[in-house]
């Protein structure tokens, strides 16, 4: 008897802790730590914006300066951009034909977005003009 008594002693000393813990565990994960949802919504958007790459972020920002001014405004900001930042300069091409299919959509026609080209990317901006068209 006294060593079925030490057997289940034993027993429970092994597994008591590990029950507890595994019950501790799967209690935190219920508790609500979380912030209220404006909060985390204000969070995830933060770093979806750092998980973009910068030439992401300068076509998003020359694309509203286009559309809130003209693309004369945007390529003369991609210009400066590059010349600042020798990185971006692959990307040039892209972000030129991006805000010269912008410029049609926002004048309607490619002989008027045709206007604004100039050399900024060789002819890239030219490029995404014809696109559109």
């Amino acid at each position: 008897m006294n060593q079925a008594l030490r057997h289940i002693g034993r027993s429970l000393a092994v597994a008591l802790p590990a029950v507890l813990v595994l019950s501790g565990t799967l209690a935190v994960t219920r508790v609500p730590w979380a912030s209220p949802p404006s909060e985390v919504q204000m969070l995830t958007a933060a770093a979806e914006q750092e998980a973009h790459a910068p030439q992401d972020l300068l076509r998003d920002s020359l694309l509203t300066t286009l559309r809130q001014q003209d693309p004369s405004v945007a390529l003369t900001g991609l210009q400066t951009a590059v010349d600042e930042d020798p990185s971006l300069a692959p990307h040039c091409a892209e972000i030129a034909q991006a805000l010269g299919q912008a410029a049609v959509e926002k004048y309607g026609s490619a002989q008027r977005a045709q206007r604004f080209s100039r050399p900024v990317c060789d002819t890239s901006f030219a490029a995404g003009v014809a696109q559109v068209d």
